[in-house]
């Protein structure tokens, strides 16, 4: 029987899995007190994070037996990849396990931000009839969407975008020219997806080539009513230049899911005071309830298989 640690939240019935067969100790807090966190990986067999918990090299060198690291997600720039490779940790990612769960929410922001009608409530509550004066918003078909990076989750995004009937561009230097996956957008440049798109979606790592990928610069080179989406990682946007560029009119809106300090919190969200037509969730595009379940079950069973696989 192994020891296993799950340090962020996992649904009852997956624990209920793993302690069927093993030993498990589960504090979905235990992310946020780093000196216990230390503590608890002294003797454990494998580890369930999501994207709070930091697997660095003060954990991997505490870690005295760590054989795998199951991530309930997919981005992994809270794990050192290298440190776990050299000191034979195996890192399992749910790749491909939300990619619904963000397409959809990238499709709902863009209908919420374009269309700039869905804030009326209070209005309407407070026995307005606020329709006169002008159009409301623009409709999705026949705009651009442009996707910066071109994985499997920008795959789901722009199938469902095409049956909107958008046009799609998109830019990733990492997929190869003939890489099959072009067949349904156009390949184009990074500036060409800034200046051309009335949409932009962020769907790239945090890397020190993708740290700040939009700053002001970026921003002032895309349309003046796009719109700007990311769902990939925070530390890809320069936020306080897009507050400026949100309240200066220079940028139509924004949908940010993640963020350069998560959580937020309230020294880090006053960059967006004032800030118009923005929408902020805290890092929950992937959490669907069926998305949960599906990262869930994919790590818990690729964990369970390597602690009993014969080492």
């Amino acid at each position: 029987m192994s020891r296993v640690l799950v340090s962020e939240y996992l649904p009852e019935e997956h624990l209920d899995r793993l302690r069927a067969r093993h030993e498990v100790v589960y504090d979905p807090d235990l992310c946020t007190d780093r000196p216990r966190l230390l503590t608890e990986v002294a003797d454990v067999d494998a580890i369930f994070t999501r994207n709070r918990t930091r697997v660095d090299e003060e954990l991997i060198g505490a870690a005295g037996r760590l054989r795998v690291v199951g991530r309930l997600g997919v981005g992994l720039d809270n794990i050192d990849m290298e440190g776990c490779e050299t000191s034979g940790i195996r890192v399992i990612p749910a790749r491909g396990a939300n990619a619904v769960s963000v397409a959809e929410y990238v499709i709902g922001a863009m209908f919420v931000l374009v269309r700039g009608v869905y804030g009326m409530t209070p209005s309407m509550l407070a026995g307005e009839w606020p329709r006169q004066g002008h159009a409301f918003g623009r409709e999705l078909s026949g705009q651009t969407l442009g996707l910066i990076g071109f994985g499997s989750i920008a795959g789901h995004v722009a199938t469902r975008a095409a049956g909107l009937g958008m046009v799609i561009v998109a830019h990733d230097p990492f997929l190869a020219e003939d890489d099959p996956a072009w067949a349904s957008v156009r390949r184009v440049g990074f500036d060409e997806v800034l200046t051309a798109s009335d949409v932009v979606s962020l769907h790239v790592p945090l890397d020190a080539g993708t740290r700040n990928l939009i700053d002001a610069e970026a921003l002032a080179r895309m349309k003046p009513t796009a719109i700007l989406i990311n769902t990939s990682r925070g530390g890809t946007v320069d936020e306080a230049a897009l507050a400026a560029a949100l309240r200066s009119g220079a940028l139509g809106g924004a949908a940010l899911d993640v963020y350069a300090t998560e959580p937020l919190g309230p020294e880090a969200a006053s960059v967006f005071a004032g800030t118009p037509n923005l929408l902020l969730t805290p890092h929950v595009a992937g959490n669907a309830r069926e998305a949960v379940d599906r990262v869930a079950t994919m790590i818990v069973e690729a964990v369970l298989a390597e602690l009993e696989r014969t080492p």
